[in-house]
């Protein structure tokens, strides 16, 4: 089985499914340290990343910046002085679909390469 960040993203129409409540538990599995929040009435992935300072905080920021631009795939992102607060989730569905999890499980993947 490949793993959640080789993946494939698929592109999203306003008509795609949001992901089931099975589905989701099966793939926050693959991504432990995210949780879901809704916000404004929408479901997101959020996750905080903690860096030694701001510079590397940037950095990472960057990092996930060209993963979603890559994949035209946008999250919400937080810099602050030693953290980066990242939220997935589609627009036009209005909430989680599986391609939010890919990118999720990308991002982890960007952070462990700078840890």
């Amino acid at each position: 089985m490949t793993t959640l960040s080789q993946q494939t993203c698929e592109a999203c129409r306003a008509d795609a499914p949001k992901v089931t409540d099975d589905e989701k538990k099966e793939l926050l599995s693959d991504i432990p340290d995210w949780d879901v929040v809704v916000r404004d009435g929408e479901e997101q992935l959020i996750r905080v990343f903690k860096f030694k300072n701001y510079v590397q905080a940037q950095a990472f920021t960057n990092a996930v910046a060209d993963l979603a631009e890559a994949e035209n795939h946008h999250p919400a992102i937080l810099l602050e002085w030693g953290k980066a607060t990242v939220r997935w989730w589609t627009h036009k569905i209005g909430g989680l679909h599986r391609n939010d999890f890919i990118m999720a499980a990308r991002t982890d993947e960007a952070y462990q390469g700078m840890s």
